[in-house]
């Protein structure tokens, strides 16, 4: 067992300089990603693929499960995957280098694929994958003939003891000889484990007559070597990372203001009750939720936003030009469809932006179309109801949020807010494009996944304090959260405490129908586990349901329950 783990430690090295050649490879690439477009990154394009690729139960227990580090998790699956191959390459380069380099370009030639495979790519999207590709290869011949020069010839006196003894000798290391196969297998390391001091001195004239070994590379070299790579690798990524950055980063973009501006919000529950979410939820902490491992690099001197398909008459605005028309501000909660029951991805802001209506009424819709199929920059597509976006409802494309422009990650420079709808039929970040279609003729992303294609924000509440499993002191508290029935309004909310009867809670400031309502409920604590549940009931009577319901394929259901224990 121990000389197989030598055997198999000798090419430690070798694997190392695979991983090091791919790391600095995919470095490059990414580089030279950020400097043309950031999704054709090698390890970017082939993570959007898998994200593709992914099952629908295996996405929504992602984001169940890890949240916003959902996308951290699976670069970091792809990265190990990818740098477990790349050691496989190293260790194949050591005897059979075609073949390890082969391997090697295989993993850039997939990454490569996945980026001309995108929608909207261009030919050009392959460029990142040819520059690891070649960057890879380099430093893989270069690692590799380095170790292989840094190497004991060991092999030679092996065999020159062999010629002048073919018959095995015993020592007290037990017998050596040549490996089983006779010739350079990996078993090799075994068959020359022996001390060089115990084996068989080569008589004068075979030293005399031997060729003279090439010239060995230094340990010191080596080390110097596989450490400019290391750093060569980490900072061309960091360099791509603020490059990104600095490309995705919001300008001087000043917003005009609404033509008729609605009054501030009310002050929140949450400045006398600790715990309770915040009215508005500040942009930074507000969710987020799409496929998008980067950020589309959008400069907002290039974007136009186009109304086409069955339209009258199809037509194209510059930012400033759909700034410059007649904007409404509104209150509204946004919901995202895999929100779990009393789950955390629903926030509430005031949003800035066009009338969905008057676009449509500018284009003409035509007699056939029964749904607009919006498209972001990158390609992506969301489907919306046509009769939703005029039934009434504030549906917008939105510019600004929270009184400043729409941040990089929530969809600047424009974005489809539709008041009622979860956010993957209504909400499509990076808009570029509306186009008025029918559901027979065009399918969009999560359509295609079999989603719902009409998915009204179902009536729910939360408990925001105290926490699920939270230890809390005896006495006087309260029983706080938050609770939404978009398009309807909230009436009440009432809370049960150990199966008991439910108690009617006091509602907070009221901001309209699509925004949400906070709730408390004061509570004497006595000591023990206790079970606290929360129902709402919207306007028009509806009583929340406690049928359970997963988020696919039309969002999640039930009431949400939890344990806290009091001391």
């Amino acid at each position: 067992m121990k000389r197989l783990w030598n055997a198999l430690r000798s090419g430690s090295p070798f694997a190392l300089a695979g991983v090091l050649a791919t790391l600095c490879g995919m470095a490059a690439g990414h580089l030279i990603a950020s400097l043309l477009k950031p999704a054709s990154s090698p390890v970017l394009a082939v993570g959007s693929t898998v994200i593709d690729l992914t099952p629908t139960p295996l996405k929504e227990y992602a984001v169940r499960e890890f949240g916003t580090k959902d996308k951290p998790i699976l670069l970091a699956s792809v990265m190990a995957v990818t740098l477990l191959l790349a050691a496989v390459a190293g260790l194949l380069a050591r005897r059979w280098f075609p073949v390890g380099a082969g391997l090697l370009i295989a993993l850039v030639a997939l990454a490569g694929a996945a980026a001309v495979t995108r929608p909207l790519a261009t030919a050009s999207d392959v460029v990142p994958s040819l520059v690891a590709a070649v960057v890879g290869l380099v430093v893989l011949v270069l690692l590799v003939r380095l170790l292989n020069g840094s190497r004991e010839p060991a092999d030679e006196p092996a065999q020159a003891a062999a010629e002048e003894d073919p018959a095995p000798t015993h020592s007290a290391g037990g017998p050596v000889g040549p490996s089983p196969a006779g010739g350079t297998g990996p078993f090799d390391v075994m068959s020359n484990l022996e001390p060089i001091a115990r084996r068989k001195p080569r008589s004068k004239s075979k030293s005399k007559s031997a060729p003279t070994a090439a010239p060995r590379a230094s340990r010191r070299t080596l080390l110097i070597t596989t450490g400019l790579v290391a750093a060569a690798s980490a900072t061309m990524g960091w360099a791509g990372e603020k490059i990104i950055a600095y490309r995705t980063r919001i300008g001087n973009v000043n917003l005009p203001p609404a033509a008729k501006p609605i009054a501030p919000l009310p002050a929140g529950l949450e400045n006398v009750y600790s715990g309770i979410s915040n009215f508005q939820t500040s942009t930074d902490r507000f969710y987020r939720v799409d496929i998008n491992l980067t950020l589309p690099v959008v400069p907002v001197d290039d974007w136009k936003l186009t109304i086409d398909g069955d339209v009258d008459s199809s037509f194209s605005l510059t930012f400033d030009e759909l700034a410059a028309m007649p904007l409404i501000e509104r209150d509204i909660t946004m919901t995202c469809v895999s929100n779990e029951v009393g789950g955390r991805y629903i926030g509430a802001a005031r949003w800035l932006g066009v009338p969905l209506t008057d676009l449509l009424d500018r284009a003409g819709v035509g007699s056939k179309a029964d749904q607009i199929l919006s498209t972001a920059v990158d390609g992506f597509t969301i489907s919306t109801p046509l009769e939703v976006a005029r039934d009434g409802r504030d549906a917008m494309v939105a510019i600004g949020m929270n009184g400043e422009p729409l941040p990089a990650e929530h969809g600047f420079p424009a974005r489809l807010i539709t008041p009622g709808l979860y956010g993957f039929v209504g909400a499509t970040k990076w808009l570029t494009r509306l186009t008025l279609t029918t559901y027979d003729d065009d399918s969009a992303y999560w359509t295609d996944r079999d989603w719902a294609t009409d998915a009204p924000i179902k009536i729910s509440s939360r408990i925001d304090t105290p926490k699920p499993l939270a230890t809390i002191k005896d006495g006087q508290t309260v029983i706080g959260g938050v609770a939404w029935a978009q398009r309807v309004g909230i009436n009440k909310v009432e809370v049960r405490i150990d199966g008991n009867a439910w108690q009617e809670a006091t509602l907070g400031p009221d901001a309209g129908i699509d925004y949400w309502r906070q709730w408390y409920l004061p509570w004497d604590a006595s000591p023990g586990q206790h079970m606290l549940a929360v129902r709402a009931t919207s306007l028009d009577g509806e009583v929340q349901t406690a049928a359970r319901a997963t988020p696919f394929p039309e969002g999640s259901s039930g009431v949400q329950e939890i344990v806290v224990t009091v001391e």
